[in-house]
């Protein structure tokens, strides 16, 4: 692993990528310090802090995935998640609607088309959510804006609307000239930089007896098996073989090998959590608009993180995504149409239907363990603030997409040094991302 490390510096060209991707997400880490005019960050970091007001609301997920830039009030307050709205809109269409269909059939132009689309989503999106903030910031959240009107609302639609497509362009500059997937490094670099005030805040609990070192151990050995079990179900494969008959076109014969279809355990990724956590904390977001009403307090109590109610709906959510998500983007019929087209079959399957119908029934099988795991890692939080007091959130949607982006990353950088006949990170076997 050192000698690994140690190999990526020596490769002119990947210590540039690798410097050019540091330099924009420390560009993005000043931009996120940067206040909007106007909103009184401290009234808005009162709010968004107490647990009655957003512990388990929207406001409090969204601002976990922006890295606190809604807390500080930040030019980057809406972070990068109106491009993933749109993205995963698209996705799910392109399951739906013949248009998108034939668009991902079409290659790289397709693809340039999808791109262009998602971008002009992306700012209707924006603009629609800045407008909802700003609105709710004005009126819901006393104190939070210093001179409220309609200058005021058009000065930080725009700041935030442009906020979001310098962070677009961050994205993608990283993704053309640096290392990894540039729009997974910015969520990255936003949830990961949260840990070392949380690890500090720890210290600070040990120094003042309020945590023993006892617990504090073994609180960093339950987050070291977590996050190595968290790689190991994202790595885990269920290979189908596939054997290739032979074909002979013209003087050439095609064909003759056996192959292997990868199905992932967690074909789904981190979606399942993200859906389920917006469905639930629906609710308790809406409630804070009505502190009055003893209808919306009880059914916030029911849905409060930690009550068996909303374990179960939380859970049960979860597992209904994983298995929805993954028949969107994965198409057992499809991948049976085009392994009958090109001479492939599965060794004791017949072609088309036989073959559709066990891909399937082999990831109905795989997805549940997958799905239950996840489901354990989302409601971990809850039960290490309640049993250990940790001051931070760990585990949960922001774990996930840690050790996904970083194995993802890892994974470029290792074929680059392969690809330049130096040894990769791991000695024995191959480092895969999630793609990989």
């Amino acid at each position: 692993m050192l000698e690994g490390i140690n190999n990526v510096f020596k490769i002119p060209d990947l210590r540039r990528k690798i410097l050019f991707t540091a330099f924009m997400l420390v560009i993005y880490r000043f931009g996120s310090f940067i206040p909007i005019p106007g909103i009184d960050a401290n009234a808005l970091r009162e709010f968004l802090g107490s647990a009655e007001s957003a512990g388990g609301t929207l406001f409090g997920m969204f601002d976990l995935f922006v890295g606190g830039n809604l807390e500080r009030a930040s030019v980057f307050a809406l972070g990068i998640m109106p491009y993933i709205t749109t993205s995963i809109v698209i996705q799910l269409l392109g399951g739906v609607l013949p248009y998108f269909e034939k668009l991902k059939k079409e290659g790289a132009e397709g693809q340039k088309k999808i791109t262009q689309i998602t971008r002009y989503g992306t700012v209707v999106v924006a603009a629609f959510n800045a407008i909802g903030i700003t609105m709710f910031l004005q009126q819901g959240i006393e104190g939070a804006v210093t001179n409220p009107g309609p200058v005021f609302v058009f000065t930080s639609v725009l700041t935030m609307v442009t906020g979001v497509m310098f962070i677009m362009w961050l994205g993608e500059q990283i993704t053309e000239r640096g290392i990894g997937n540039g729009i997974s490094l910015i969520i990255f670099a936003g949830i990961i930089a949260r840990y070392p005030a949380g690890f500090w805040n720890m210290f600070q609990m040990i120094r003042v007896g309020a945590m023993s070192i006892f617990l504090a151990l073994l609180v960093i050995l339950i987050m070291i098996a977590v996050t190595a079990s968290v790689v190991l179900i994202t790595e885990s494969l269920r290979k189908i073989p596939v054997q290739y008959a032979k074909r002979i076109v013209g003087r050439k014969i095609y064909g003759g090998q056996s192959t292997h279809i990868p199905l992932k355990v967690n074909s789904a990724g981190v979606i399942p959590i993200i859906f389920a956590q917006s469905i639930i904390m629906f609710p308790r977001t809406i409630a804070t608009f009505f502190p009055d009403s003893q209808f919306m307090n009880s059914m916030v109590r029911f849905l409060s993180p930690g009550e068996f109610l909303y374990t179960l709906l939380y859970v049960g959510l979860i597992v209904f995504f994983a298995y929805f998500y993954t028949a969107m983007v994965m198409n057992p019929v499809e991948m049976a149409e085009n392994m009958k087209k090109y001479g492939g079959f599965i060794p004791g399957r017949k072609p088309g239907k036989k073959t559709s119908d066990y891909i399937n029934n082999v990831l109905i099988r795989i997805t549940l363990p997958g799905a239950i795991f996840f489901a354990f890692v989302a409601v971990l939080p809850e039960f290490m603030q309640k049993w250990a007091n940790l001051p931070f959130y760990f585990g949960g949607t922001g774990l996930i997409i840690i050790v996904g982006v970083a194995l993802d990353t890892l994974q470029q950088i290792e074929s680059h040094l392969v690809m330049r006949h130096y040894e990769g990170f791991m000695r024995k076997g191959k480092l895969r991302g999630r793609r990989g």
